[in-house]
Order: C-alpha cells, then structure tokens, then sequence
C-alpha cells in the first residue's frame, strides 16, 4: 500500500475514542467524516450496529477517513517508517483485545437473554386469572 493512499489520523487514537464514545460518532469526527458522525450521533451508532461495523474497519485497518484514506498507522509515523504494518506484539495486543470484546458480547449476550426471560414471565403473570 501506498503511504499517499494512508491517513495522517491514528488509527489508535480512532479507536480509542471509538471503544469509548463511538456510539456518538467520536472516530468519525476525529477522522473528519463530519456529517455521518452527526448520524452516529443522533441514531446511537446506528443502535450499536453501525458502531460495531465501524469498530471491525478500524480493528482491520480498513476504516478510511473523510479523503477516502485508509487509517492505517497506530500511532505517528515515525522517519524512516515507509510502510504500515503492526508488530507481532501490535498483532497479539489486537488479538487480545478482540477476544475481550467477544467475551464482552456473549456476555452481553447472556444478561439480555435474562431480562427476556424475566419480562416474558412477568407477562405470563399478568394473563393468569386473578392477577
């Protein structure tokens, strides 16, 4: 890949704010992509799944910037760094953090499951005669 075809935005810092306020459209201001940031903003991250889309482009390096740029590069470049890429120890701290949100979602998953179960219940208590 070209390094004219790379951002100068931190794919780090994108995601930074993305796992923190993503849901509002933090990254995608911060990457200049102003007027889907206001969407993210007023839909919650597109209820959550935008923000989830855009949390894999980034974790894959193929989010791109309001010039159409691939935000590629973690942190600044710095001289002498012609060509993006992350380190092996880059690899397993990515790794690492993708497993920490699959956990995150199965137990995510697991809590709304429970709360169905209980106003499914409720419900069942409301139809019986007598209540």
């Amino acid at each position: 890949m070209e390094q004219s075809q790379i951002s100068e935005r931190s794919r780090g810092v994108a995601l930074i704010l993305g796992a923190s306020i993503g849901v509002f459209g933090a990254h995608r201001f911060y990457t200049g992509k102003i007027a889907t940031g206001i969407l993210q903003l007023g839909t919650v991250g597109g209820l959550g799944l935008w923000w989830l889309y855009d949390m894999i482009l980034l974790l894959t390096g193929s989010f791109r910037d309001v010039d159409e740029k691939r935000v590629w590069n973690w942190w600044e470049p710095g001289p002498g760094q012609a060509s993006p890429g992350a380190s092996s120890e880059q690899m397993e701290a990515i790794l690492f953090e993708l497993d920490a949100m699959r956990s995150d979602m199965g137990e995510l998953n697991e809590r709304v499951d429970f709360v169905e179960r209980v106003l499914a219940r409720a419900k069942d208590r409301e139809a019986l005669p007598g209540h």
